[in-house]
Parts: C-alpha cells; structure tokens; sequence
C-alpha cells in the first residue's frame, strides 16, 4: 500500500519548510538580495562584488541565532533603497535587540550599520558582521588591505586553501571587481580578520568581527550598547552592461577523451546500518558501488560482529570492504589500543581491500591559537596499524572535513592515500548556500595534493548531511525534518535537490583526477535506500515497498561508469547547470544537472555524431523513479541533440550516444 503522490516540495528537496526567498533591491547598476535581514550576492553593473553582509549572533557552541525581525521597512527609488528593521535574537538564558539600517544608492555606495543592545548579560563566540567575498576573479588575485592601525599593505587573496586566517587587524579590504573598477569594503566598530572559507566548503572569503586569538566565549553586560557598521564604495569606471545573449540559455560544449579516469564510487557503511544494508542488499548490489566504507569506531567496542556484517555484505553486492577505524586515544601505545581489531579481523576472514585510521581526537576541530589534547604521534599510529596490517593499502588523514586535514597535514609518506570527509551545511543551510559551496571543491582538490606528495586521494564518506559535527558534542537534531546546519538528518537527501549536488560533487572530484569518490551511506539519515529511522520521512514512510532516494540512480550510473575516460565538458554557467561525462565500451555517455530551482534551456555543442537517448530524472519521473528502482535504468527515449534540452528544477539528465 502506497501514500498519497508527494507534494512538489518533497520531491525537490524532501522537506514543506518554505526555502529562504530573498527581495530584491536595486539602485541602478548597484542590486543586492534582503534575506532574514542580512544582504547576499551584491552586484555592481551585474558583477558579483560581495556575496554576503550580515550581522550574526552566535552562542557559546557556534550555534547561529535564527533573529526575529519586526518593524520592517522598505524604501526604493530609482537612485537609492533604505531598509530598517529591529530584530531580537534570544534563548532561555540570554537576549540582545539591535537596530539595523541598510542603504544603497547608485554610485554603488551601500552602508549597513547595527546598534545592538544586551537585555541580558549575553555569553557568545561572536556577535556582530560577517562579509564574505566571492571566489570568482578574487582567489588568488590582488587585495588592498588597511589595518586597524590605519597601515596599508598590498596582498594577495589566497590561491592555495588558507589552513589559518590570512589577514588580521583588518579595516578595510579592497579588490578590483572588473577592470580598473576597485570596491572597498569598510568594516567599522571592532577589529575583523579574514578566514578562508573554503575549508569549510563554503565559496568564499569571510571577514568576520573579534579576533579569535581574543578570549571566547566572551560575555556582552546587560545595557551596554555597541554600533558596527560595514560600508562598500567604489572607484573607476563601472561594468559594461551584461550581455543579453545569457538570457537564452545555458551552453554545454565536449571535449575529447581524456587520460583521466572516472573514479571509483565507494559508499559508507555505519555500523549501525548494518542490519538494514543486509535487508537491502538486493537494491545495493544494483547500485553497484566498487568500494564499502566499513565504520569501526574502537571506542564503541565494534570489532567482529561489525566486520563480519561488513563481509557479508560485501560478497553479497559485489563491494570490496574499506575499514575506517577510529582509535580511542586512552593508551599512548596505539598498537594496545589496535591489537584486538587485528585478531578480529584474522579471525572473522575478512580481507580489506584498505584501512584507515585515526585518533579519535582528531573527530573535533582545533582553532588557530588553540591548543588540541595529547595523542600519540600520527607516525607512531601509522607504522603501528603497518605492523599489524601487513600488506593491506593504509589510508589516514581526516574522517572529518578539509579543515582539519589542512590544519593537521598528516604525514603522507608513510600513507597509500589520504582521505577526508566534507559536508555543505556547517555554515549556512539555504538550497543556495548548499548548492554554492560546489565552487569550493576545485580549490580543496588542488590544495589538498599540494601537501599529500604525490600520494593518491580518496574522498569521503561525504552528503549533504554531516555524518559528524567536528565543532559541538555532536550533528544537531532535526526533528522536524527541515533545513538545519550540521544536521546528520538532511531532507534534500531524499529529494531531487540531492540527486543534483551529489552529481556536482562527483563531478568536481572527478576532473579533479581523484581516485575514490565515496558518498553518503547505504541506508539512513545519508542513505540511498530508505528505512524508517524514527525521524519524519515523507511520501518514502508510507511506502509498502522497498524505495530508493533519487541520489541511488547518480550514483549507479557513476558506478558502472568507473574507469571509463573522462570526456571534457564546459558549461557556460556552471553555477546553474554541471556536467560530466565519459567515454568507453558503450559508447559517450553526458550526465546533466541543474543546480537550480528554475528550469533551464540546455544547448549541446560539439557532441558526437549519431542517435542519442536521454533519461531523466525530474519532477515527472520522481514517483516511479524511487518505487520501482529497476525502471529507471531502462527509462529511455530519443532525443533530438538539434533541441535545447529542457531541465526542470534540480533535474539530471543522462545522455547517451552508443559507439560508431
């Protein structure tokens, strides 16, 4: 017995919670987004300048309040816009008021400034503005930095992902926007430093306000009020007018076969999903995923039973086993510590195809100017798992984010590849935000073999949902299945919106030369099959059948493909649609995705000769798509290549064109 047909909602993103939507305010060529009181992707003659100004308040945990804004006002004409609000951000402890005002005018002046008044004493990590410039003719490229005390220096924004903050005590910042058109940004009422956010996979710069080498949390006293405010003027001459040739759609030209290879798909394996992966291994087996990513966590006492559950499946679906063992870091002796895992392992006839290893400690961040807890030397760790694990494939690094591989940069001599994790909703968890941090990941790849010399570079586990939350106890709770930072429970997972980004993040580590790509999870929060998990799951809780997320069909598709040549693609505006292909035995195979919630006209260009067929995954094939997984696969049409191709909000497309 099946439910009633999913709301459009639930198919695009697996939640009804009403994504963030912005209002936009122009002043001639000067035009911003107003969304929950902050400003996003402000443009100056259609050039992104500043992809965000807001003021934030954050708690004790780096938890952000969401503020509640009243008494909001709007003024637009033709040379100028004004916007007031007052807004309250408050928990059962603690409470703060500010006042903001926003102004724009057409010379591109625009001021944001914030009088904030404590009704509490008010513990925080940080309270006051955030900039985040975009990467686009930016990393990399010229800054003109002012320092609080009023020197001026020239640099660089960084190329290679900055592990700790590149610029502090700062100002104000100015970048040449377009030719000869410099912006400066002006941040006032505290001193701000720079991070580089792309450790974090967000696409962006951020300027914040206070110091971390200062105290934090730090108290804000009950009736003592403060004012920031953040400025951006501009000098030289102003964009020409963008092209209306956009307007007609996206472009998609090909390329040539590569040397490079499509990588390997892996999928994690929880220990907890154990049990519910053996009872879909029918549907996993199709998946057809080359590598399990089996969780040993040594502080929860797994050992046999989970090794013998990862066997199981493995022989059942064909997936050679990858362990990934965390050590609980209570002996200075990790052989102490590694020892029963190796007897297990001998004993359960188990034979991994690779292991990972890592101290537990290095689950959670360490800030810069922080001082992390005393764990045994990775080298020790490393040459005691090669003493105990002879002759399997030894990987390390971080089974948590970038950040912390760049941080703590593992000494990749004594390693077969290294690894780590990453998520898009530590900091923000908008569909915009999420789909945004794509752009980081070209940056992570080249700065992570930057450090690994050499060695390969395997990535994930890796969703939309964080499997682990380096910087609190634990991933937050989400119950009532909305759009929530550091949630292990993400509902876009389940949706449309999933199948997208996860194409995206393959795609970018594919032409990244990576060797491993792993995703997600067999079943679960961040799983391709669906279980009942206790959490809401809409439309896929009342099914009577087994079911699969639209995510499963990406990665079944990536799998077969694995090991084929990598063919060149280009999308004219990769930011709204991404693609990736590959040549062999079959033939040339183009998968398609947008990246957005409004339909696109795709163009092919310099596509192979002769008849193609396409399947789509969309809105109109969502139902059948994840009841009755097997269609799919088989759910071909032609398609005529002289035809844009039309995809609906965050539809994948695969095109196929069989070998002459």
């Amino acid at each position: 017995m099946t439910n009633a047909a999913p709301s459009r909602a639930i198919i695009l993103t697996g939640t009804e919670q009403p994504n963030v939507a912005g209002r936009s305010l122009k002043a001639g060529p000067l035009t911003a987004e107003l969304e929950n009181g902050g400003l996003r992707t402000i443009r100056f003659g259609g050039v992104e300048v500043l992809r965000t100004i807001a003021f934030l308040v954050r708690d004790e945990n780096w938890g952000t309040f969401d503020p509640a804004i009243g008494d909001l006002k709007v003024s637009e004409a033709a040379d100028g816009f004004t916007v007031t609000y007052k807004a309250v951000c408050s928990d059962a402890k603690r409470k703060i008021r500010y006042d903001a005002r926003i102004a724009g005018k057409a010379d591109g002046t625009l001021t944001f400034e914030a009088v904030a008044t404590p009704e509490t004493d008010f513990l925080t990590n940080r309270t006051g503005f955030v900039v985040l410039h975009p990467l686009k003719g930016v990393a990399g490229h010229t800054v003109k930095i002012e320092h609080v005390d009023g020197r001026k220096v020239t640099d660089k924004f960084p190329a290679i992902v900055d592990p700790v903050q590149p610029f502090k005590d700062i100002r104000a910042l100015s970048h040449e926007a377009a030719p000869g058109l410099w912006a400066t940004t002006r941040m006032e009422g505290d001193s701000f430093e720079m991070e580089d956010h792309r450790n974090w996979c967000d696409a962006s710069y951020k300027t914040y306000v206070r110091p971390l080498a200062l105290p934090w949390p730090y108290t804000l006293k009950k009736g003592e009020s403060f004012t920031q405010s953040v400025s951006l003027s501009f000098s030289g001459p102003a964009p020409a007018a963008a092209s209306a040739a956009a307007a007609s759609g996206i472009t998609v030209s090909l390329g040539q076969a590569s040397g490079t290879k499509l990588p390997r798909i892996g999928l994690g394996l929880p220990a907890a999903e154990g049990a519910a992966s053996l009872a879909a291994a029918d549907l996993l087996k199709k998946a057809g995923a080359q590598l399990l990513i089996a969780e040993i966590d040594l502080r929860e006492g797994h050992g046999r039973k989970e090794l013998d559950t990862a066997k199981k499946l493995g022989e059942t679906i064909g997936a050679a086993i990858v362990l990934e063992v965390v050590l609980p870091g209570q002996s200075d002796d990790p052989a102490t510590e590694l020892a029963p895992l190796a007897k297990a392992l001998g004993e359960s006839g188990l034979k991994p195809a690779a292991i990972a290893v890592s101290p537990a400690a290095d689950l959670k961040a360490v800030l810069p100017g922080s001082k992390g807890p005393q764990v045994p030397p990775l080298e020790t760790i490393y040459e005691a798992a090669r003493k105990l694990f002879p002759g399997i494939a030894l990987g390390g690094g971080m089974f948590s984010f970038f950040t912390e591989l760049n941080r703590k940069r593992p000494p990749a001599r004594l390693l077969d590849y290294v690894t780590h994790s990453s998520s898009p909703i530590v900091h923000a968890a908008d569909d915009k935000s999420v789909m945004e941090t794509l752009e980081s990941l070209p940056y992570q790849i080249q700065s992570t073999r930057a450090f690994i010399a050499g060695k390969p570079y395997w990535v994930g586990p890796s969703a939309i949902g964080a499997r682990n939350n380096p910087y609190g106890a634990a991933s937050s709770p989400n119950p009532a299945n909305q759009r929530v930072c550091l949630s292990q429970m993400d509902p876009r997972q389940r949706g449309l919106f999933g199948a997208a980004w996860n194409l995206g993040y393959i795609a970018a580590f594919a032409k990244g030369g990576i060797e491993v790509v792993s995703l997600g999870a067999t079943t679960g929060s961040i799983g391709i099959v669906h279980r009942r998990t206790g959490a809401p799951q809409p439309f896929f809780d009342g099914q009577g059948q087994p079911a699969v997320f639209p995510v499963y069909h990406v990665i079944a598709d990536l799998a077969a493909a694995a090991g084929e040549a990598l063919v060149p693609t280009r999308s004219s505006d990769a930011g709204k649609v991404e693609a990736l292909a590959a040549h062999g035995p079959g033939g040339t195979h183009l998968w398609v995705a947008n990246l957005t919630a409004e339909k696109q006209m795709v163009t092919l260009a310099d596509i192979p000769a002769g008849p193609a067929k396409l399947r789509m995954l969309d809105e109109a094939s969502f139902v059948e798509a994840v009841t009755q997984p097997a269609w799919f696969a088989t759910a071909t049409q032609p398609l005529d290549l002289k035809a844009p191709l039309r995809l609906g909000a965050y539809a994948v497309a695969r095109i196929d064109w069989s070998s002459r």
